[in-house]
């Protein structure tokens, strides 16, 4: 199924039951037409959940996907240096393009949004097996403590908006040319590949020194 098309699929299965890439392979290719970028809604659209710090000096943006398996591989290294760097602000940007079911858990995640627990959430379906089905994901959600009746009603109420979210974020991915998942955009620089904790730490630290150098009279 084609991305556009995993986009366009709402939440009917739940309802009825910048500098250039370090390197990664790509998981999809980039399309043959850029998008116009819109900046301000890559780092501010107020429906894309953000954490860290909202006064951050560097802002990392992540574009990832639940069932990709080097994304479940580095975010949790990137969220522990936003916990414990304390001046990092962070943009989840869900990007579902590897399966329907990927779609699915996106849209979840985003509907546990309105009760204030997309992170746990996301938490919990970053540990389900690719491709769960949307009863095994559920079930994650709710041991993780999401109110289901409530999540189902958000997730018919807010269906529009997530779905509109959902296309923004996939306009911006090919506006900026993104190979797959994971992406990370941190300060100036695009970081096409699954990080360690150590990796994050050292691009963040570059992100600062650039942004120290152009801060510097000419």
């Amino acid at each position: 199924m084609k991305r556009r098309a995993l986009l366009l699929t709402l939440a009917g299965a739940l309802l009825g039951a910048a500098l250039p890439a370090y390197g990664a392979t790509p998981a999809v290719k980039p399309p043959a037409e850029q998008r116009t970028l819109d900046v301000e809604a890559l780092l501010n659209d107020p429906h894309t959940p953000t954490f860290g710090n909202p006064a951050g000096d560097v802002t990392i943006v992540a574009f990832f996907d639940y069932h990709c398996g080097y994304c479940r591989k580095s975010l949790p290294a990137l969220e522990r240096l936003v916990a414990e760097d304390g001046k990092i602000r962070l943009v989840y940007k869900d990007w579902p393009i590897l399966s329907e079911s990927s779609v699915v858990a996106a849209q979840l995640a985003l509907a546990a949004n309105y009760q204030g627990r997309y992170l746990d959430a996301h938490k919990a379906l970053m540990k389900m097996p690719a491709r769960a089905s949307t009863e095994r994901m559920s079930a994650a959600l709710a041991a993780a403590g999401i109110d289901g009746k409530r999540l189902a009603k958000d997730l018919k109420a807010h269906a529009g908006e997530i779905g509109a979210l959902l296309r923004r974020t996939n306009d911006q991915a090919e506006a900026l040319g993104l190979p797959g998942t994971p992406v990370y955009l941190v300060g100036p620089f695009k970081v096409a590949a699954a990080l360690d904790y150590q990796g994050f730490k050292d691009v963040v630290a570059d992100a600062r020194a650039r942004a120290a150098e152009s801060a510097k009279p000419n």
